[in-house]
């Protein structure tokens, strides 16, 4: 973890839980205190409650003086559509029912939430100017160009946006893997996404 924190700016403990709130209670209280973790995440649907427990444990941390990590509710997964919702019995649209735990999130104490780039700008209104978006899904211009005839897959994600859209619905963060990853030139493709995102930005 040391090593993590040397190398950039913050650490994204991505560990998404989701337990019973005493559960995630101490989960967070051990997170908190992890060297360079900058952002801290767990799931919305685990209720009002136990997103409550989280944002106390970070407040006990705040008061005792600790560097403390912003604490994000995971809204809807970008992998699922309306399809996958309903098959696991969750009705409604995901813009519907991702809006709706951003703001069960606010009233929890969560300090914002992560959301697909096509809920944004619906949370950013209904959520406020200083509720943290992280936006996975983020697929760059480039990848949506035909390549050799076939246009190029978005893997497993269902609602996504290229990083300029996503920045100028009013992300604050956003996450890439595998246009980066498991690029043929993973160095390339990071510094054509920060191209693509300073466009946006000017």
């Amino acid at each position: 973890m040391e090593g993590l924190r040397l190398l950039g700016p913050g650490i994204f403990l991505d560990l998404k839980f989701h337990d019973i709130p005493n559960t995630v209670k101490g989960a967070v209280t051990s997170a908190v205190c992890l060297p360079g973790v900058h952002l801290l995440d767990l799931h919305a649907l685990g209720g009002l409650e136990m997103m409550q427990a989280a944002a106390k444990a970070r407040d006990e941390a705040r008061n005792a003086q600790l560097p403390v990590p912003k604490l994000l509710a995971i809204t809807i997964l970008t992998s699922m559509d309306n399809a996958a919702l309903k098959g696991a019995g969750i009705a409604g649209p995901a813009s519907k029912r991702a809006v709706q735990l951003a703001k069960l999130a606010k009233k929890a104490g969560m300090d914002g939430v992560v959301a697909s780039p096509r809920e944004v700008r619906a949370i950013r209104r209904a959520c406020g100017k200083d509720f943290l978006l992280v936006v996975p899904g983020i697929r760059p211009a480039a990848s949506a160009t035909p390549v050799g005839g076939r246009k190029r897959k978005a893997d497993d994600q269902a609602r996504i946006a290229t990083p300029a859209e996503a920045i100028r619905a009013g992300a604050d963060y956003l996450v890439v893997g595998r246009p980066i990853t498991a690029a043929p030139n993973p160095e390339a493709a990071a510094r054509a996404i920060i191209q693509e995102i300073a466009s946006a930005l000017s």
